[in-house]
C-alpha cells in the first residue's frame, strides 16, 4: 500500500468511525478538525436522508429521525459512488429501530422504492394491443411457459397499514397522521408512469401472483398457485383479470417463452 493510499484509508476510517485511531502523525489540532469535519459530513448525509425520507421523518418526529439516521450512517456508511444511494437499507434500519411501530418501516420502504423508481432505467411498457398480437396464436403449452419482465423500478411487498391514507396525511404537517391497519392482507406496489413514480395497493392473491411473476415464475405456475386458493374456473378468470390489470397499469416490459422474446 502506498503512503498516499494508506493516509486516505486511515482518514476515511476515522471519518466513518468515532473509535478508529487518528491517521499517523496527527496532533490535537488535527484531531479537533476531524471532529468538526466528521460532524459536518454526517449532518449533510442526515439532510440527504431527510430529503429522501421526508414522510418517515414527519411520522416519527425530528429527534427520533435524526437519531435513526445517524445510527444508520454509522452502522451502514455509504459505499456507493452517488449520494442518491445513501438511503439504501434505511427502511430495514427503521424496521429494526421502530419495531413497536411497524408502520414506520412500511412508510420508509415506500419512500425508498418511490425514490428508486424515479431514478430507474427508462423502458417502454408492452401495450395491450402488442400483447394481444404477440399471443394471438399461442397454444396451451406456450401460455404455460409464458414469463414476464416487469418495468424497471417495480417493487412490491406485503403491508399491514393503509399506506395510501397515511401517505396523503403525512404530506401535510397540519394533518393528524394516524396509521390505520388494513382489514385484509394487502400488498403495496410501486412503479413509474412516464417519469412519475406512483404506488397502489393490491389484494393478497394478486400481490403473491405478481411477486411470483417478478421472480421469473411461469404464467402456468401462477395459475397453479391460484388454483390452490380458488376453483379451477375461477382461478383461470382471476389470472386473466390480473394480467389485464398489469398491462393496463403499464407494468409489463416484455414477455418471453422458450427463449423467444417479444419487445
Amino acid at each position: 500500500m502506498t503512503q498516499l493510499l494508506r493516509a486516505q484509508s486511515e482518514f476515511l476510517a476515522c471519518l466513518l468511525d468515532d473509535s478508529a485511531p487518528l491517521p499517523s502523525g496527527w496532533d490535537a489540532r488535527r484531531a479537533a478538525g476531524m471532529a468538526v469535519y466528521r460532524n459536518a459530513y454526517r449532518t449533510r448525509l442526515i439532510d440527504v436522508l431527510r430529503d429522501t425520507f421526508g414522510r418517515t421523518a414527519q411520522l416519527v418526529g425530528e429527534d427520533a429521525f435524526s437519531q435513526a439516521a445517524a445510527h444508520h450512517l454509522i452502522t451502514h456508511p455509504p459505499s456507493r459512488w452517488t449520494v442518491d444511494l445513501a438511503g439504501e437499507g434505511f427502511a430495514e434500519t427503521c424496521t429494526e429501530l421502530f419495531a413497536n411501530d411497524p408502520d414506520v418501516g412500511e412508510v420508509a420502504w415506500l419512500e425508498w422504492e418511490m425514490h428508486c423508481a424515479f431514478t430507474a432505467a427508462d423502458g417502454e411498457p408492452l401495450t395491450l394491443a402488442d400483447f394481444a398480437a404477440a399471443t394471438a396464436d399461442f397454444e396451451a403449452a406456450q401460455w404455460d411457459e409464458l414469463r414476464f419482465e416487469l418495468m424497471p423500478g417495480t417493487a412490491l411487498r406485503p403491508i399491514t397499514y393503509d399506506l395510501v391514507a397515511l401517505w396523503e396525511a403525512l404530506a401535510d404537517p397540519l394533518l393528524a397522521s394516524v396509521a390505520e391497519k388494513l382489514r385484509k392482507p394487502t400488498w403495496a406496489i410501486v412503479w413509474r408512469e412516464g417519469e412519475q413514480p406512483v404506488f397502489g395497493l393490491l389484494p393478497e392473491a394478486e400481490g403473491l401472483a405478481l411477486a411470483e411473476v417478478q421472480q421469473g415464475g411461469r404464467f402456468g405456475g401462477m395459475c397453479a398457485t391460484l388454483m390452490d386458493r380458488l376453483k379451477a374456473a375461477d382461478a383461470a378468470a382471476k389470472a386473466g383479470a390480473m394480467l389485464l390489470h398489469w398491462l393496463e397499469l403499464g407494468l409489463v416490459r416484455r414477455i418471453n417463452w422458450s427463449q423467444a422474446c417479444i419487445q
